[in-house]
């Protein structure tokens, strides 16, 4: 079977590369990543010289690479991860969301109605749903909670997934698509909570937590992610969408107490930052579906995830160094410099 995972190089892409690698010895897997900002050959690096990997450089929004790359390897399967996708950067500039998640998932499901494939999987999140109260703990996501976003990422992801869905209807393309809730890991990219903080702590930087630090969100350890998308392109149903969640809230100010704590660095270092507009208070996901048709549940709990999370920090040093150089560094003062 033929696998063309998008984004390929960026978090979860990279890590679901690595996780059907070493579960499928026949699957042959091609990355196809622009390689942004967020996309980082040197992630790629465990599975470069695997003979059932290879890597192009492309544009989803690329039409004629996209059909080129298609036509090379007529793939079984796309699990589209390429997207622009933090709720700050799309404030700042909501275009190339736009066009990256909108247009960009039209030229590959073009591609797939073109050159015919087993299945279509859309990769979204569960921020299309908008958010929940905090004081309404007994609500949660479900997959028939209506769309109700909040910031241009996350309207660009639901447009995608509409968009998606729409295929399915009109063309009859075999389509899936999951939303999960906040993903945590190895290979994190440093603008997220998690890896920001971990990076900051262990230079001994200020800690920037958003308005009280009281928003709630699902964290999701991002090797049980991948373990349900793999259920799913081999055996959930065409045109369905799943939820994904990892049973496990938490506000962003306790991860980071967490994060200090097993780092032994002072709770001092944190320091409060006028809040992000239109912030989401509660995410959370109900999972009955993908686990009573597929039989999926979250392994890994929070406490050892993020221990094994950290310890992978703390022992990939070079790797996250090199990308707090250079463009990251100017946006990230532009983000918290002056706040």
């Amino acid at each position: 079977m033929t696998i063309i995972v998008t984004g390929g190089a960026g978090f979860i892409g990279s890590n679901f590369i690595f996780y059907i690698l070493k579960k499928y010895s026949q699957h042959r897997v091609i990355c196809l990543d622009k390689l942004t900002y967020a996309g980082n050959l040197a992630t790629l690096k465990p599975v470069i010289d695997n003979p059932n990997f290879s890597f192009c450089r492309a544009d989803i929004c690329d039409r004629e690479a996209v059909y080129k790359l298609f036509e090379e390897v007529q793939p079984d399967i796309i699990v589209n991860f390429a997207a622009e996708s933090h709720v700050d950067r799309s404030i700042e500039d909501p275009g190339v969301f736009l066009q990256t998640n909108i247009m960009g998932t039209a030229v590959l499901m073009d591609a797939c109605r073109k050159y015919g494939i087993e299945r279509y999987h859309q990769v979204s999140t569960d921020e299309v749903y908008g958010d929940l109260p905090l004081d309404r703990p007994d609500l949660f996501f479900t997959e028939t909670t209506p769309l109700h976003t909040s910031s241009p990422y996350s309207s660009s992801k639901a447009s995608a997934d509409l968009l998606v869905l729409a295929y399915s209807r009109t063309y009859g393309l075999p389509v899936s698509i999951s939303r999960c809730s906040n993903n945590y890991g190895p290979y994190h990219f440093p603008e997220k909570l998690i890896p920001l903080m971990i990076v900051n702590a262990l230079n001994d930087k200020l800690l920037p937590v958003y308005g009280n630090g009281g928003n709630v969100r699902d964290w999701l350890y991002v090797e049980d992610h991948c373990k349900a998308i793999d259920l799913i392109i081999h055996s959930g149903k065409a045109g369905e969408v799943y939820n994904i969640g990892g049973h496990n809230e938490m506000s962003n100010i306790d991860i980071v107490k967490i994060i200090c704590r097993e780092l032994g660095k002072p709770e001092s270092l944190i320091t409060y930052v006028p809040d992000r507009k239109g912030h989401d208070m509660r995410y959370a996901i109900d999972p009955t579906k993908i686990h009573s048709e597929l039989g999926w549940l979250p392994e890994i709990k929070f406490a050892d995830g993020i221990k094994k999370t950290i310890k992978w920090y703390l022992e990939n040093r070079s790797w996250w160094e090199a990308i707090i150089s250079g463009e990251y560094q100017k946006y990230y003062q532009k983000m918290y410099g002056d706040r």
